[in-house]
């Protein structure tokens, strides 16, 4: 299995960004964790991070007959992104929305994803172990096809 971890804008900063919120991992710390729990699971990751909107569109969309799956977490463009969903919705390669803390429990705007009707789940609130479930679940998913 060929998973895409795709992190949207100031995902990069993690460790420096609200640490409070976010936790005090770095980016690179978090992606070092990926990179174990999918070799431990047998599966093929491939990661990419921008904070531009049509950079995300475009990785999407390379993605077409390349992943299996994807897991995404699209930062604030959660709340905003019509093409990043549109995107999501034309490769339709199941996908997974992931948010580092629990945006149900944050400021109003944030309970809006406009890609959260197109994933196969959502998982927030768990922190970085957040990625980890994702990719089960998506393996969970291809296991019983």
């Amino acid at each position: 299995m060929k998973i895409l971890v795709i992190n949207g804008p100031n995902i990069n900063m993690l460790g420096i960004r609200e640490p409070d919120i976010y936790g005090k991992e770095t980016f690179a710390d978090v992606i070092e964790k990926i990179k174990k729990h999918a070799e431990q699971r047998g599966v093929e990751v491939g990661f990419f991070q921008s904070n531009h909107e049509g950079a995300l569109v475009d990785e999407i969309q390379a993605a077409y007959q390349v992943y299996d799956g994807i897991v995404i977490n699209p930062g604030a463009y959660t709340h905003t992104s019509i093409a990043i969903a549109d995107a999501i919705s034309a490769v339709a390669i199941p996908t997974v929305e992931i948010h580092i803390s629990d945006v149900d429990k944050r400021e109003a705007f944030r309970h809006i994803s406009y890609i959260r009707p197109l994933c196969v789940g959502c998982i927030k609130g768990h922190g970085t172990d957040g990625y980890l479930e994702a990719i089960d679940l998506l393996m969970a998913r291809g296991e019983s096809k």
